[in-house]
């Protein structure tokens, strides 16, 4: 059976006539949409679109599905209409909080599905550095917020009554420009490899940079040292791409980076990150429960290397 999502995704391209435009009105990145397109090929066993300098066009193929998915679509949002009604979400509002790479790569397609089973909820999103989300769940501030922690530092006060479920577990993998002699061998690399080598990290304080002066100490390493500080994993990768320095950045961050890169994995123990979602413990909102579950599904089918683990 085709995902609903993926069918979704075509039809938005046959409407748009462009992986771009599609993208853009499904808040997605170009890159995601054609993994959607690409996975829904080989679903169906055929090509489906076709790119071309000004577009995408569909293949016979893709206009024979297309015509059956609008039925497919067009009843299951007339389902949803009968469900939001028993549901009491046919209106309210949420306010979600998020960090910047989970605002790019997680957040956008689950927005778009919950805005397209329940337009009549109004939903706000507000930017919090982790781990500084949480409290703003305490306060009324925000009533869903994503955020994270990395392995090799303490975890972050929990406020009482907020509940917080880790969603996916990322690897960090060095990033470094094309061709770099440290990402040539296929083997991981062992750490003390970056003794001495200027990286790019977050500034003291956030913590991904904790994290990785908590590993070196642990591997009885010298501090890191950190030629270029900036918070934003976007900027890592642009920097290392541009021959600034090596930066470690969650696995989804380096596939889906817009610069050229080379990616090396790095031995055991590893970097990890854990994105997890956080609510009031007391929040009986359908509107709520359904978004959680969104969240969960999309958690589930983040793609990951065949070594990674599924979350714990």
């Amino acid at each position: 059976m085709h995902d609903v999502t993926r069918l979704a995704a075509l039809v938005a391209v046959a409407e748009a006539g462009s992986i771009t435009r599609a993208a853009a009105r499904l808040g997605y990145t170009p890159p995601a949409l054609s993994q959607q397109i690409a996975k829904l090929e080989r679903e169906a066993g055929a090509a489906l679109v076709i790119r071309h300098r000004r577009g995408a066009t569909l293949t016979a193929a893709g206009e024979l599905l297309v015509e059956h998915a609008r039925r497919v679509l067009d009843e299951l949002e007339r389902a949803r209409h009968g469900l939001s009604a028993l549901a009491g979400l046919s209106g309210g509002h949420i306010t979600i909080g998020t960090f910047t790479t989970a605002g790019i790569h997680l957040l956008p397609p689950v927005l778009a599905a919950f805005r397209r089973a329940h337009p009549a909820v109004e939903v706000n999103v507000k930017e919090y550095e982790p781990p500084s989300g949480l409290p703003a769940l305490a306060t009324g501030e925000a009533d869903l917020v994503l955020t994270h922690t990395y392995e090799h530092q303490p975890d972050p006060a929990l406020p009482s009554g907020v509940t917080v479920e880790a969603l996916l577990v990322e690897e960090l993998v060095l990033v470094a420009a094309p061709g770099h002699a440290l990402t040539d061998p296929a083997e991981p690399l062992p750490w003390p490899e970056l003794a001495g080598r200027p990286l790019i990290s977050g500034s003291r304080g956030l913590a991904n940079r904790e994290a990785l002066e908590a590993l070196f100490r642990r591997e009885g390493l010298a501090p890191p040292v950190v030629a270029y500080e900036t918070g934003n994993y976007g900027m890592s990768c642009a920097l290392a791409s541009g021959g600034m320095g090596l930066a470690l950045v969650p696995r989804t961050v380096a596939d889906l980076a817009e610069n050229p890169l080379s990616v090396r994995r790095l031995a055991p123990p590893g970097l990890h990150r854990t994105i997890s979602l956080a609510w009031r413990s007391d929040d009986r909102s359908p509107a709520l429960a359904t978004m959680r579950s969104l969240f969960r599904n999309t958690g589930k089918t983040t793609p990951r290397r065949p070594h990674e683990e599924p979350p714990r």
